[in-house]
């Protein structure tokens, strides 16, 4: 998920943020942010690429009209549920600070991902907790010491077993 701090990543650097701008004024094709930015083709493709691993754009440049910035995406409303912007779907982009919210997000994963009172090998709990890293900030045997920490996955003998969630 986009943060505030990924943004200014992203767009601290000038090419990245011409592309972005001609993004959002409506470049939909790589031929057009290159025109749109003053960028040649290379410098933009490259910036496009950071751009959409940062979040910011989505779409293929290659195709016409297929290029749309993500930009909305910061300015709506955060869901009532507080999982924005750690959570993007079924994918864990990063996790806040704050304790109380961190294991708020942890405790929506560990729901999502696991059955309560269920035994899972290591293998099997990495591999779940993979599926919900991937792209994100945080790595998946960071999560899994979260969620053991927080006494959300239980360890021992050589297997974890997941446990319910507070009502």
């Amino acid at each position: 998920m986009t943060t505030p701090d990924s943004v200014v990543r992203a767009l601290a650097e000038p090419a990245r943020l011409r592309a972005f701008a001609a993004v959002v004024l409506g470049a939909a094709t790589l031929a057009d942010v290159a025109a749109a930015s003053g960028l040649k083709a290379k410098d933009a493709a490259t910036a496009l690429r950071k751009l959409r691993e940062a979040g910011l754009v989505e779409g293929d440049p290659a195709r016409p009209a297929d290029l749309t910035p993500l930009a909305a995406t910061l300015t709506d409303p955060m869901p009532a549920d507080g999982l924005a912007p750690f959570v993007r779907g079924d994918k864990l982009v990063s996790l806040p600070v704050s304790h109380e919210r961190r294991r708020k997000i942890l405790e929506h994963v560990a729901s999502q991902a696991f059955v309560p009172r269920t035994y899972y090998e290591e293998s099997e709990v990495n591999e779940r907790l993979k599926a919900w890293c991937d792209g994100g900030e945080v790595d998946h045997v960071t999560v899994r010491r979260y969620l053991v920490d927080l006494a959300l996955l239980e360890r021992g003998g050589g297997l974890y077993q997941a446990q319910p969630l507070p009502m």
